[in-house]
C-alpha cells in the first residue's frame, strides 16, 4: 500500500494542493543505469526503436518483453533487472539538475510532495534514503497498486495519500508513459525529458530542466484549467448499496472542480456539498450544482421542478469567472428506442423531440438574460436525446439549438469521430431492453458538456469498476445508470 495512510482531500478552491514526481530521470539520474542494467539482461545494446519497452515501464514488463528473445523466464529476467539496477542505483546516484532546489523551494512554501515510480519499492527505498525520505509526504510505487504507469492508478493513489485533488497537483515527468498516467489521473504535467522528446500538448508544460522552476510556475500550471463533470445520480442514487459515499469517489477520482447534477433525489447536493466541503447550489427536487469555487451568483428558479435548468457563476482561482448550468430535459417520447426499436423516419424523429426542444429554448433563454461579455459559460446535462453531431442522418433538433446558440460540444471536440469514439453514456447498467424481448437496449450519447467561449483540453466518459446489468445493481460501484461525462478547460490567467 502507499506509505500514507488516506485522508480526506482538501477544499482550498483553486490553490496547488501537492507536486507529484516521477523518480527515475526526474528527480535522480538512474534512467541511463536502468537503460544499462536492461541491456545487460539483454545481452546487447538497445536501440531508439526498444525506448516503449524499456523507459517507464515496471520491471515486470520489460522482463516479459525481454522473454521472448532471450529464451528465459520472465520471473527470472525480471530478477536479474532488479539486481542489476540496484547495484547500479547503490553505486552512486546523482540529482538531476534543479531536483533539490525545486523540493526545497516547495517545503518552504508548504506545498506537499509525493514520490510516484514504476520502480519496486526496494529501489525508490534506495532512492529515498538517498534524498532524504522527509522531503516526501508520500510514496507510491510499482508495488502500491493493480497497475501501474501508464494507467492513472499511481497517480490517483498518490492523490488519495495526500488528501489532494488531482485537478489541483502538478506531476513532474520524463517519459510519455508516466505524462500518460499523469494525466490520465487528472494532473497538470511538468515534464522534463531525460532520454526520449516529449511534445507539448495542452495541459502539458515541457521544460529542457528543473533548473530554475519554481513554486510560483507550478501554481499558475495548477490553475490553468477548469474541470466540469455531468452526472445524472439516478434518482438520488437510492438504488445502489452505500450510494452517497460511492458518489463521493467518483467525484473525487475524477478531480472534478465543478458538477452539474440531476436527478439529485431531493437531498444529494447538499449532501454531497457538506461531505466535499464545496459550494453548492440546489434548484428544486432534481438539479444541483456542486463546486469548489466560491459560487458568487445564481441563476433559474430554484423551485424549478423536476425538468429545466439551474446555473451559477463561479469564481475560479484565475481570477475569471464563469456560468455553469446544469440542464435535464424531458424522458419521453425517447427517440433512440423510436429509431433503432421502432423504425421511424428522421422527420417523425425531429417532430417528436418538440417537448425537449421546448425546455431546451427555455434554458438558453435563461442563460442569454444572464450571460455577462467576456463570462464563459458551461451548459451540462442530461439531455435525453442523441445529437446532431452523431447522426448524420437525423439533426435532432435539440443540440442543433444549442449550437446555432454558441454552445461547442466538449466531447466531440475532443473525440471527432464518433464512430471511433461513440462516447456512450446511456446505459452502462442496460445491455438488454428492458421489454422482455432481448433485444439489445440502443446505447447511446446523450448527457453532454457544452461551452462558449472556452478552450477543451480534454473530455471523457467516466464510469467506475464493471457495472452488473439491471436488476442486479445493489452492489455496483458505479452508482448510476448513465456515465458521466468529463471535461477539462483550459482556463487562461488574468
Amino acid at each position: 500500500m502507499p506509505s500514507h495512510t488516506p485522508a480526506r482531500p482538501q477544499s482550498l478552491p483553486g490553490s496547488l494542493q501537492a507536486v507529484l514526481f516521477d523518480m527515475d530521470g526526474t528527480l535522480v539520474d538512474t534512467e541511463r543505469l536502468w537503460w544499462e542494467a536492461v541491456e545487460q539482461v539483454a545481452g546487447r545494446p538497445l536501440t531508439e526503436a526498444d525506448q516503449p519497452d524499456v523507459l517507464g515501464r515496471p520491471v515486470e514488463h520489460t522482463a516479459a518483453w525481454l522473454a521472448p528473445a532471450t529464451g528465459r523466464p520472465a520471473p527470472d529476467l525480471a530478477a536479474d533487472l532488479h539486481r542489476e539496477f540496484a547495484e547500479r542505483v547503490r553505486a552512486g546516484i546523482v540529482p538531476r539538475p534543479g531536483a533539490l532546489d525545486l523540493l526545497d523551494g516547495l517545503a518552504a512554501a508548504g506545498v506537499p510532495t509525493a514520490l510516484v515510480t514504476a520502480s519496486p519499492r526496494a529501489v525508490a527505498d534506495v532512492v529515498l534514503d538517498a534524498l532524504g525520505a522527509t522531503r516526501f509526504a508520500a510514496s507510491v510505487t510499482a508495488d502500491d497498486t493493480a497497475r501501474t504507469k501508464p494507467a492513472p492508478d499511481p497517480y490517483l493513489a498518490a492523490c488519495r495519500a495526500l488528501g489532494v485533488d488531482p485537478a489541483a497537483c502538478v506531476a513532474v515527468e520524463d517519459t510519455e508513459t508516466g505524462v500518460a498516467s499523469a494525466e490520465a489521473a487528472g494532473c497538470a504535467v511538468l515534464a522534463v525529458p531525460s532520454l526520449a522528446p516529449i511534445a507539448p500538448a495542452p495541459g502539458r508544460t515541457v521544460r529542457d530542466t528543473l533548473a530554475g522552476v519554481t513554486e510560483a510556475e507550478l501554481r499558475r500550471m495548477a490553475a490553468s484549467g477548469l474541470r466540469v463533470l455531468s452526472w445524472n445520480l439516478w434518482l438520488g442514487g437510492s438504488r445502489v448499496d452505500d450510494h452517497r459515499a460511492k458518489q463521493l469517489r467518483v467525484i473525487l477520482d475524477s478531480g472534478a472542480e465543478v458538477v452539474g447534477l440531476q436527478e439529485t433525489g431531493g437531498t444529494a447536493t447538499e449532501e454531497l456539498a457538506g461531505a466535499l466541503g464545496w459550494h453548492h447550489h440546489r434548484a428544486g427536487e432534481n438539479l444541483g450544482i456542486l463546486s469548489r469555487h466560491p459560487i458568487t451568483a445564481r441563476f433559474g428558479d430554484p423551485d424549478v421542478g423536476f425538468h429545466g435548468a439551474a446555473g451559477v457563476r463561479v469564481a475560479t482561482a484565475t481570477g475569471r469567472e464563469v456560468d455553469v448550468w446544469t440542464v435535464h430535459l424531458h424522458y419521453t417520447p425517447y427517440g433512440p428506442y423510436e429509431a433503432v426499436l421502432d423504425g421511424l423516419a428522421a422527420d417523425e424523429l425531429i417532430a417528436h423531440e418538440e417537448t425537449r426542444l421546448t425546455q431546451m429554448r427555455d434554458a438558453l433563454r435563461h442563460i442569454g438574460e444572464t450571460s455577462t461579455d467576456g463570462v464563459p459559460v458551461v451548459l451540462v446535462g442530461d439531455f435525453n436525446c442523441p445529437s446532431h453531431l452523431d447522426w448524420p442522418e437525423v439533426a435532432w433538433p435539440v443540440t442543433r439549438a444549442a449550437a446555432d446558440a454558441g454552445f461547442a460540444d466538449s466531447f466531440r471536440e475532443a473525440h471527432p469521430d464518433p464512430a471511433v469514439e461513440p462516447g456512450h453514456t446511456w446505459s452502462p447498467i442496460h445491455p438488454v431492453h428492458e421489454d422482455g424481448s432481448g433485444r439489445p437496449e440502443p446505447q447511446d450519447r446523450i448527457d453532454y458538456v457544452l461551452h462558449r467561449g472556452l478552450t477543451v483540453l480534454d473530455s471523457r466518459t467516466v464510469v467506475t469498476g464493471t457495472p452488473r446489468p439491471w436488476p442486479d445493481v445493489a452492489h455496483n460501484t458505479w452508482p448510476s445508470d448513465h456515465a458521466a461525462v468529463l471535461t477539462t478547460f483550459a482556463l487562461p490567467l488574468r
